[in-house]
């Protein structure tokens, strides 16, 4: 016999906008189970919960709301985050009519056919499980950071995560898709922590993050993580495996070194990487240290070829041969005025780090010139 407990409740459309921007997203059109393109709309504790889910990732967000009745109901996440977003500011009266939900305003009059939620899928709960906490600033500019050398191939799941781990004490970030590699040193911590996070889930951390200055509660177990932050909730699969020892790629000491302004390594790459757009990116930069520069190298035989230089504190010559854009999205990543890059030879990966700093470094695999 079916339920016939009908939520009613008063909400902002500014509060409900925010929830659906945060949650629906992850809600599948795609998916082979229609009703993973829904969210889920419940009351619980006289707030209004909105969540969705594509079985690998799941978003909740709490609202405050005046309730005049509990239940629980799934309706399309597209129709009702485009439908809510267009309203007007002010509050929504949301009524929810067997398998109907009716969306009032001073103004418009609608109703969403939804889908039961008892059909919708939960992910299971955490028990359990290990908890730790960081402030939402730093885990924002680590993930700014490292998520942009994960690998995009799903042939290597394990490439596809960001591996958060702890080595004596101190937890780090890493990811690589093994043409390029991003560490960041985050905090000291008692916990011991070794996690392979989908760098899918991780941008919708990111977003969930975005203007929160708070510290953020993680929990996990063998499974799964789950990140919290205030009023809103991700739960995400682990990647199963055993993520590459990385860090016997990490060059000790370099031949060569320069000491460079960023801005002005970032803007002749740039340039240079436009007369690379034939030969896939491909610029070789050079360190001489005699004449105490750095120059960057593009040749493409349609369009013509391009050097630009600047003047470096230089330690060795030698040069190498890199993928323009791996170069700018290393250089981009770090918020500094000087870096230092460092490498042995041809065959050998490039390093760049922060002059001022040794929390974060980037290595760049050469291409074959």
């Amino acid at each position: 016999m079916e339920d016939k407990i009908a939520m009613k409740l008063k909400v902002t459309q500014e509060n409900l906008n925010k929830a659906l921007g945060l949650v629906a997203r992850v809600a599948s059109t795609r998916a082979t189970l229609p009703i993973l393109s829904n969210v889920l709309l419940k009351i619980e504790d006289n707030r209004l919960n909105v969540s969705a889910t594509n079985l690998d990732i799941a978003i909740s967000c709490e609202l405050g709301a005046q309730v005049a009745a509990e239940g629980s109901l799934t309706v399309p996440a597209r129709l009702l985050q485009d439908f809510v977003s267009s309203l007007p500011a002010g509050v929504i009266e949301l009524e929810q009519d067997e398998q109907r939900l009716k969306v009032t305003t001073d103004s418009y009059k609608s109703v969403v056919n939804g889908v039961s939620a008892e059909d919708f899928p939960v992910m299971p709960a955490i028990e359990g499980g290990t908890s730790w906490k960081i402030a939402g600033p730093l885990l924002k500019k680590a993930l700014q950071q490292v998520l942009i050398a994960a690998s995009g191939d799903e042939s290597r799941p394990v490439l596809t995560g960001v591996y958060f781990h702890t080595v004596d004490g101190v937890l780090y970030m890493a990811a690589t898709d093994s043409y390029r590699l991003a560490e960041k040193r985050l905090v000291k911590m008692k916990e011991k922590v070794q996690l392979l996070i989908p760098a899918t889930a991780l941008h919708d951390v990111l977003r969930i993050i975005n203007d929160y200055d708070d510290e953020i509660t993680v929990v996990h177990d063998e499974q799964q993580v789950q990140f919290r932050a205030g009023d809103v909730e991700l739960v995400a699969r682990l990647i199963e495996g055993n993520y590459p020892d990385y860090r016997k790629l990490i060059p000790a000491s370099f031949a060569t070194t320069a000491l460079v302004p960023r801005s002005e390594l970032v803007n002749i790459t740039k340039v240079s990487s436009l007369f690379a757009r034939e030969s896939a990116g491909s610029i070789v930069v050079s360190v001489d240290e005699p004449s105490e520069s750095i120059w960057i190298h593009a040749v493409a035989s349609q369009l013509g070829e391009n050097n630009a230089t600047l003047k470096v504190d230089a330690k060795g010559s030698g040069s190498i041969t890199l993928n323009s854009r791996y170069l700018l999205d290393g250089l981009q990543a770090m918020d500094v005025k000087a870096v230092q890059l460092g490498f042995n030879g041809k065959l050998e990966a490039v390093m760049i780090t922060d002059v001022d700093s040794d929390d974060y470094l980037h290595i760049i695999m050469p291409l074959k010139s």
